[in-house]
């Protein structure tokens, strides 16, 4: 007698799990596609359009690839000498204030983050406060003119020191440093300098590159900073110098005549170069720190 085959057969349950898993799979591909293309195509769009010819932006009628290609606009906003100076301070602004606003917070989040400190409930209290008020405005400028710092450098750096958020970011990433690493430090003859510098700084690369990032990218695309307090356009930053394209443009399309048509549809092409031209840097130093940067967003999801 042959002996019976023995089948094993899913369970129901396991089934319509399978199922269910994979109609949810599907669905979330499918939003995620979606969603994928809301911002891919307009920065897409964005980018061809830069390309495009004076005559394909009159048409205006290209999503993907216009009928027109050209470098005219780049060559325009390459041209333009002040586009570089705008450039340099733009890049030196970012540098200098992403180390200094970085270097400043580290220091006041090592403090606050130990409990021997005298006055720490008052300094916590200070500082929690500027997260909700503020002075305003007029305020603001009047103390940047008291400072000296009107048609300054400065004035991009200075009064971007201090973040209390970013201080309670790092505060409680050092808190989270094992106190015998201290403790052995303190031993050996290490002052606080040493200890801040060599044991805290090297274990805390994710917060530090997190807080870079977030700082960096507001000193990249800041340009109320030299519209309230710069009037000399040396000092411009590149985004002022987009705004200052951008009321340009506006100002040609108003007056309504024929010559405006070309004049402002010169001006959104040498526009949208613009965009693209201070929007390059950001993207070419994400990849760079994208790896401290996720590690940072992580702080404190899980615990255990």
């Amino acid at each position: 007698m042959k002996k019976p085959k023995l089948t094993l057969s899913k369970p129901k349950s396991n089934v319509v799990q399978d199922k269910d898993s994979k109609l949810f799979n599907f669905v979330n591909m499918l939003l995620l596609l979606l969603f994928t293309l809301l911002i891919v195509v307009p920065i897409w769009n964005v980018v061809i359009s830069s390309f495009a010819s004076s005559e394909a932006l009159a048409k205006g009628d290209f999503v993907f690839l216009p009928a027109e290609l050209s470098l005219d606009n780049y060559r325009s906003v390459f041209s333009d000498t002040t586009i570089w100076s705008a450039l340099w301070i733009s890049v030196s602004k970012t540098v200098l204030g992403v180390l200094a606003h970085t270097l400043f917070c580290a220091i006041m989040a090592y403090a606050l983050s130990k409990q021997s400190l005298k006055g720490r409930p008052l300094y916590a209290t200070l500082g929690i406060i500027t997260m909700f008020f503020s002075g305003g405005m007029i305020p603001t400028y009047l103390l940047i003119k008291s400072l000296g710092l009107l048609n300054s450098f400065w004035v991009y750096v200075l009064p971007a020191l201090f973040s209390y958020y970013d201080v309670i970011i790092l505060m409680n990433f050092f808190r989270d440093v094992p106190a015998s690493l201290e403790e052995s430090a303190k031993i050996d003859g290490a002052s606080d300098w040493k200890i801040f510098t060599r044991i805290f700084v090297p274990l805390s690369k994710p917060a530090l590159a997190t807080i870079a990032m977030y700082h960096g990218v507001w000193q990249w695309n800041d340009f109320m900073t030299a519209k309230l307090y710069v009037t000399n356009k040396a000092l411009y930053p590149l985004q002022m110098k987009l705004y200052e394209i951008i009321v340009q443009s506006q100002a040609a399309s108003s007056q309504g005549l024929t010559a405006a048509v070309a004049i402002d549809t010169t001006s959104k092409g040498i526009q949208l170069a613009t965009i693209v031209v201070t929007s390059v840097p950001i993207l070419l130093i994400y990849p760079l720190l994208q790896r401290h940067f996720i590690s940072g967003m992580m702080l404190g999801a899980v615990k255990e």
